[in-house]
């Protein structure tokens, strides 16, 4: 964020909200002032015993409400993307697409908890958690016991998302660092339609 110290006590003033800003009040900026976003990822994967299963990279958009893309690089190559009512998922070595609505998705899809509106807290019950590596946490406890996840935690930085930490029932850690963080572009809204390729099955609703 960018600041224009027009008047000398609106520096004083910024340091003074830092210092007592917390998840909470970052995750309510994030949901209220962030409309849309695009960002790289890398994503990492690991067992109950800290091995390593799976790294990948790619680059995620979002548009609220509850629009998303999330284009997942080799060799892990796959796609999710919401229309805002439906979630695909194409995961194109096996050739398949699997759907859901996406009131069904909300409750249990990472993409889905970022691309949300203000009422989140109707699927997720947020948490102050404790602030490290310079970020800011909010602990998102799924309220759908049937989810996959344990627990989600949220990393943010001047209110705009950093990193996701997930543990899902099999005891996988899944961390997610983004950057190249844009904060509401433009989109093109053709980024959320999915059309399943010819030859492709399609599972699910």
């Amino acid at each position: 964020m960018h600041f224009i110290n027009g008047l000398l006590v609106l520096p004083v003033l910024f340091v003074a909200q830092v210092a007592h800003a917390d998840g909470m009040d970052s995750v309510r900026a994030f949901y209220e002032k962030t409309q849309a976003v695009r960002a790289n990822f890398h994503q990492v994967v690991t067992d109950k015993q800290g091995r390593k299963v799976q790294e990948v990279q790619g680059t995620m958009q979002l548009k609220r409400p509850n629009k998303f893309r999330w284009d997942y690089n080799k060799p892990y190559e796959q796609q999710i993307i919401s229309d805002g009512k439906q979630v695909w998922l194409y995961d194109t070595e096996l050739a398949q697409v699997t759907v859901r609505d996406i009131g069904k998705a909300l409750g249990s899809s990472p993409a889905a908890l970022l691309a949300g509106g203000k009422a989140i807290e109707e699927t997720f019950t947020l948490a102050n958690a404790s602030n490290r590596d310079g970020l800011n946490w909010v602990s998102a406890q799924p309220k759908d016991k049937e989810s996959g996840f344990e627990k989600i935690l949220l990393g943010f930085k001047d209110n705009q998302i950093q990193e996701m930490a997930l543990l899902d029932s099999f005891g996988h850690n899944t961390k997610i660092v983004f950057s190249k963080v844009e904060v509401n572009p433009a989109l093109d809204e053709k980024s959320f339609l999915f059309k399943p390729p010819k030859g492709v099955d399609v599972v699910g609703e």
